[in-house]
């Protein structure tokens, strides 16, 4: 009967111990899954910067007044052509 009481023991035994192991390889699995959902979470990208508001159109008619008064100070001896050429590129690039 010793025998017998030695093999129930053994299997209490193991069974005790495959379920500790059991439960500890899911908590540990939990763990595991939480700290790789906090390490993708702090990996993730900023969410990108609203894109700055567009500048309002310049209207026709103000650019058309820029360019003839920039046209009047070359004229007038005011700019040189370098200048004037320069301006209006900045002109028109903006508008």
């Amino acid at each position: 009967m010793s025998i017998l009481r030695t093999a129930a023991r053994a299997s209490v035994a193991t069974r005790v111990i495959g379920n500790t192991h059991r439960r500890q390889q899911q908590r540990w699995a939990a763990e595991d899954q939480a700290a790789a959902q906090r390490a993708a979470a702090q990996q993730a990208p900023a969410p990108a910067a609203p894109p700055a508001p567009a500048a309002p159109a310049a209207e026709s008619g103000d650019l058309l007044t820029k360019l003839t008064q920039l046209g009047q100070l070359r004229d007038s001896g005011v700019l040189t052509d370098a200048e004037f050429e320069a301006q209006k590129a900045r002109i028109l690039a903006a508008g």
